[in-house]
């Protein structure tokens, strides 16, 4: 793996060759099989959301339980890049279509550090990961475009990701879908001694104590 860029300066790092290839395609090739024997048409896996100008295929960690093999095993990897003692909070699965778009958005409190891996496109072409380049100050609405903000567009391969500060810096890809179909996925951590700890596992971490009776 190679880290571009400077995560805390930048707000964001470009991590090329994060995951092998072949790992990401066994990974696609296994959600297409999961959704398969599923028996329920892909349209009922399709998921509108404000940063869509369409819906989307989506499926969540808790429907696709492999997905938090990738979120969980990459924890200590991201607590080295990060610097922090990060803890997972979710992740989910993404596929867009020709011509989708995602609105230029900032996340919830349990994105503090997130992940958006591109698992495949379906002709080779790569589509930009957009992220603003100044930390917002206070919240804004979901906007089509930048405005007039400054921007920097990332173009990864299949196995690249983009990790960034969700919460504070507004990010999104503005720019048409170039492909029939592209698969991604997305993970997010919080810092585990940080102000949105109580995000951790999504909310749901287990507060009981674990404990077997063999006899």
């Amino acid at each position: 793996m190679k880290v571009h860029g400077d995560y805390y300066r930048d707000g964001y790092a470009h991590l090329e060759g994060l995951v092998p290839r072949p790992v990401a395609h066994e990974f696609l090739a296994q959600v297409k099989a999961s959704l398969e024997e599923s028996k329920v048409p892909l349209r009922g896996f399709m998921r509108e959301g404000m940063m869509l100008k369409r819906p989307a295929l989506e499926i969540y960690a808790y429907q696709h339980k492999p997905m938090l093999a990738f979120l969980w095993g990459l924890t200590p990897s991201m607590c080295e890049l990060t610097q922090r003692e990060l803890l997972p909070t979710y992740a989910y699965f993404r596929i867009y279509r020709e011509g989708d778009v995602c609105w230029v958005h900032s996340d919830r409190f349990a994105c503090e550090h997130s992940l958006s891996l591109t698992l495949a496109y379906s002709d080779s072409k790569p589509w930009p990961f957009e992220i603003g380049r100044d930390k917002l100050a206070q919240v804004r609405p979901v906007e089509t475009t930048f405005q007039e903000d400054a921007f920097s567009a990332v173009e990864m391969e299949p196995g690249d990701a983009v990790l960034y500060q969700g919460v504070t810096y507004r990010h999104g890809r503005v720019q048409p879908n170039p492909n029939r179909w592209s698969a991604h996925l997305f993970m997010h951590w919080v810092d585990g001694k940080g102000p949105y700890r109580e995000h951790a596992f999504d909310g749901k971490a287990n507060r009981e104590i674990v404990d077997f009776d063999l006899t």
